[in-house]
């Protein structure tokens, strides 16, 4: 069976390397498509770098858009040229979307795509749009399925990868302090994203805020995961900040190696600051409390703001249904407001344990693994 997988982002990776850890479990699979190291390492080999689709807001989508149109007819051809029994995009949707209307105007390929758009959030047409060239969803969120289905499309809940992900153990988290000479300092994760343009944007905007509680809080310690494409930009943006930021990073080193390290360095944090995204997921599942703090280009904030339908944007508050994780979005997002709130964060979690406990057990926690649900979801309608 050859199946065809497009990954636009860190976060899709992710997901797409537990599907293709799924699929070769229940079948005998060949892959080809685009995706990052963690889809290369279970055997896909990436027709251009992942990379060049991470592109976030509307404008800097603008300014990439002659780029990006290339890479898009790339993609389409490749999937035609490659007829596979299946084409899965995940997540990305400005992007893959538009793969998949054209491979089905040209031909008859089944179409999947993982992760529903967020039509409860915004632009809730796109459901119906999307029904032309997608044959079936598969939703991480348990109650997505019904506006895909309203739609004319199948849709599976399939879970969430984050719940099966390996979390540190004692040992593993006491290791890294020790070997980072860490000790008992507190800890806060910083996050800015895993997109170029987020890392370049959040980045200055955190550094400014953390230089006064540093100050207030001198003992304290930060550190900041980073993907191999974000390392050196996330090393260069970060280099005056203050304590000497402890960067965890690949570094030539093996996924296994690497995905160890990261998951103790989240054990290890007892804060994190972060930008919106999947990442407020990996905290909860590592019971890590957080601050929220997002934004985009001025204009494009101003178009998201219309046509937000929703009051957060962290998955956390919306999957608990509480708003126990506080949000620094837009306008917000700036040191002045940022610094009093991590400030009050680190002396008082408030109600996120039991928010974060919610949320992973409601995204399926102690159920079947999300990415073998997936790949039996896949091959269900193939058959």
């Amino acid at each position: 069976m050859r199946i065809f997988l497009i990954a636009g982002e860190a976060s899709g990776d992710r997901l797409g390397a537990a599907l293709m850890a799924g699929l070769k479990q229940l079948a005998d699979v060949e892959f080809e498509g685009i995706g990052g190291p963690m889809m290369e390492a279970e055997g896909l080999s990436s027709i251009f770098p992942m990379d060049d689709l991470s592109v976030h807001g509307l404008v800097e989508v603008l300014k990439q858009y002659p780029h990006l149109r290339r890479r898009l007819h790339e993609a389409a051809d490749a999937v035609l040229a490659a007829n596979p029994d299946v084409l899965i995009t995940i997540d990305s949707p400005d992007f893959c979307l538009r793969v998949t209307k054209i491979v089905k105007a040209k031909s008859d390929i089944r179409t999947v795509h993982y992760v529903a758009p967020s039509v409860w959030a915004w632009r809730p047409k796109r459901a119906q749009r999307m029904a032309s060239h997608i044959d079936q969803v598969l939703a991480l969120l348990p109650f997505e399925p019904p506006y895909m289905e309203a739609a004319g499309m199948a849709c599976d809940f399939v879970g969430h990868p984050v719940v099966s992900e390996p979390q540190a153990t004692p040992e593993q988290i006491a290791a890294f302090r020790e070997s980072r000479g860490i000790g008992d300092a507190p800890l806060l994760m910083v996050l800015p994203g895993s997109r170029r343009s987020e890392v370049a944007q959040l980045t200055p905007i955190f550094g400014t805020a953390l230089r006064e509680v540093c100050r207030a809080r001198p003992e304290l310690r930060l550190v900041i995961p980073a993907t191999e494409a974000r390392a050196a930009q996330v090393r260069e943006l970060t280099a005056d900040w203050p304590g000497q930021p402890i960067i965890v990073a690949p570094d030539n080193r093996s996924p296994k190696v690497y995905a160890i390290e990261k998951a103790a360095a989240f054990g290890a944090a007892d804060r994190a600051l972060a930008a919106s995204g999947t990442v407020s997921l990996e905290l909860a599942a590592a019971a890590t409390p957080m601050l929220i703090a997002y934004d985009v280009h001025l204009i494009s904030r101003m178009i998201l703001q219309r046509m937000l339908r929703i009051d957060t944007l962290t998955l956390v508050n919306l999957v608990s249904e509480t708003r126990a994780v506080p949000e620094l979005n837009g306008a917000d997002c700036r040191p002045e407001l940022i610094t009093p709130k991590l400030l009050e964060l680190l002396d008082n979690p408030g109600d996120q344990p039991e928010a974060m406990a919610l949320t992973m057990e409601r995204l399926g926690k102690g159920g079947e693994a999300p990415g073998l649900r997936a790949a039996k979801a896949v091959l269900k309608h193939l058959q």
